[in-house]
């Protein structure tokens, strides 16, 4: 079993006992959100830099339950069973709505392990996708394509657009869709027209969402958490600066981006010249939507955003799906002190209406403290127990319990952020 190596506990910043004394207190605290405002699930991605811990990302269609612990899984039923039945009482059939990666053969192992939890909790599961970049599946007879996942088991994809014609046909059912497309691309006429209750909702996709929106949520929620604890909400959160209406190919907004650096990049230094922090500050420079790490670039000088190459640029301006990025959002880098075989790795909190089923340690053979761990080429998990101490390491890498429980506090704040994005995007809709 790799063996997960840390820095000696925190640096003086960092209490963990200041947290531990206020458990009642923050407690009560969740207890105002938590009934309203959390999304059905969501994985958060956490980095320790031992002066500080900060939630980088919060993704609401997670895509990793393969990475998950048998423990934890186990846990995942009862609580899914509760989680869909709170939202629709009396459902007892659901659809998936998968991403269309029919050919990440990880992704489907994923969404197979999703139907398997929703299935032993009680409830009749199909998984189906739009197939938009396969149109004549839908057009044939055979109900759903028997696809291979990558640890050999088999799992069918039936087209969305057949689901629908038989629905409307009275054919066949569903009263509840879980959502596991993030919908970059829009939200397809196939499920604007399926007239079921969809969870997480149609309009939290990428199409809608902004990550600055998320991180706005977060600090305002950790500022609140941090006046609880008695400490500077800054080492529970990030720095960013955004920049709209960007062409990142033209120097007028390469300028503009550089700028923003600039300030971004004194914030961040005058925090450490606050805090005794010997390291020089970094950023991330990404698109304000999406997902799957995809033109993450870390920036150790503003100067570096003018010195950006063409295949730099056209990375970030392009996210997934192929579409352009004209939002661009700079961030705080927080440097991971955490280890696995000497790689660097970061912790993914997996949940469902807030409630731990576990998660996984992101770790990256080539690159370093301060890059992008989310990149193919060398990125590789290893299992967090959320169980560790009833059930030890027989499913799991070994963790600090006291620490984990911040991290599980900072998952917990950002997926009622996150529930709050919803509720301002479905008003937005109305």
């Amino acid at each position: 079993m790799p063996e997960l190596i840390k820095h000696n506990n925190f640096s003086g910043s960092l209490c963990v006992p200041c947290i531990q004394s206020k458990q009642q207190a923050i407690s009560d605290w969740f207890a105002k959100y938590e009934p309203i405002y959390t999304p059905i699930y969501s994985s958060v991605d956490i980095r320790d830099a031992g002066f500080k811990i900060a939630v980088i990302d919060n993704n609401l269609f997670p895509a990793g339950f393969n990475n998950l612990c048998e423990h934890g899984l186990a846990d995942a039923q009862e609580l899914i069973r509760t989680a869909i039945l709170k939202r629709v009482p009396r459902a007892k059939r659901v659809l998936i709505a998968a991403e269309e990666h029919t050919r990440n053969t990880w992704y489907l192992e994923n969404v197979r392990i999703l139907q398997e939890i929703i299935t032993k909790a009680g409830f009749e599961a199909k998984i189906a996708t739009f197939f938009e970049n396969q149109p004549t599946f839908c057009d044939q007879a055979a109900h759903a394509l028997e696809l291979e996942t990558a640890t050999g088991a088999t799992v069918k994809i039936y087209c969305f657009k057949q689901i629908l014609e038989k629905i409307q046909n009275k054919q066949i059912n569903f009263d509840f869709v879980l959502l596991n497309n993030d919908l970059t691309g829009g939200i397809p006429k196939a499920l604007k027209e399926i007239n079921i209750p969809v969870f997480p909702p149609m309009e939290a996709g990428w199409h809608a969402r902004h990550k600055s929106e998320h991180f706005r949520w977060t600090n305002s929620l950790i500022k609140e958490f941090s006046e609880i604890v008695g400490l500077d909400p800054w080492q529970f959160s990030c720095l960013y600066e955004l920049v709209e209406a960007v062409d990142i190919n033209t120097e007028e907004d390469q300028q503009r981006l550089y700028q923003a650096g600039v300030r971004l990049f004194a914030e961040i230094e005058a925090k450490y010249k606050e805090h005794g922090i010997e390291d020089k500050p970094f950023i991330f420079i990404k698109s304000d939507s999406g997902t799957y790490g995809v033109g993450v670039t870390p920036i150790e000088k503003p100067q570096q955003i003018l010195e950006l190459n063409r295949r730099k640029r056209n990375d970030l301006e392009r996210s997934k799906g192929g579409n352009t990025v004209h939002r661009f959002l700079l961030q705080e880098g927080v440097p991971t002190i955490h280890r696995i075989e000497g790689s660097p790795c970061e912790v993914c909190i997996y949940q469902i209406d807030n409630n731990l089923i576990g998660g996984f340690y992101r770790y990256h053979t080539g690159k370093n403290s301060r890059e992008n761990l989310n990149s193919p080429g060398g990125m590789g998990f290893q299992k967090l127990c959320p169980r560790l101490d009833k059930y030890g390491l027989d499913c799991g890498i070994a963790h600090n319990l006291n620490i984990f429980d911040i991290y599980r506090i900072l998952a917990r704040i950002a997926s009622i952020a996150a529930g709050m994005e919803i509720l301002e995007l479905e008003k937005k809709k109305q």
